[in-house]
């Protein structure tokens, strides 16, 4: 299982309408997280779990839900996180 699908598995907590995860890594190669394992991802979400709540709690909800992988595997995550009355 590749990184975009573990992050897949683990957003699925979310209950995602949608869900878009670009891996940017390749475009990173020689800076300091690409170096030390860490990608680069882009993540659009939509989720009816994120309605009424601030951005500031939507992240923290994606960050619980992608657990340890935000340690290692994940070092850069640019997040645009919706509820579905939103888009």
């Amino acid at each position: 299982m590749n990184i975009v699908q573990k992050m897949e598995e683990r957003l699925a907590l979310l209950q995602p309408e949608s869900l878009e995860i670009a891996d940017e890594s390749s475009q990173h190669i020689g800076h300091e997280g690409a170096r030390s394992g860490g990608g680069h991802y882009q993540l659009v979400i939509v989720s009816a779990r994120f309605a009424g709540k601030p951005l500031q709690q939507r992240h923290r909800m994606i960050y619980e839900a992608l657990g340890p992988m935000m340690k290692n595997e994940i070092h850069a995550l640019a997040i645009r996180a919706y509820a579905p009355d939103e888009i």
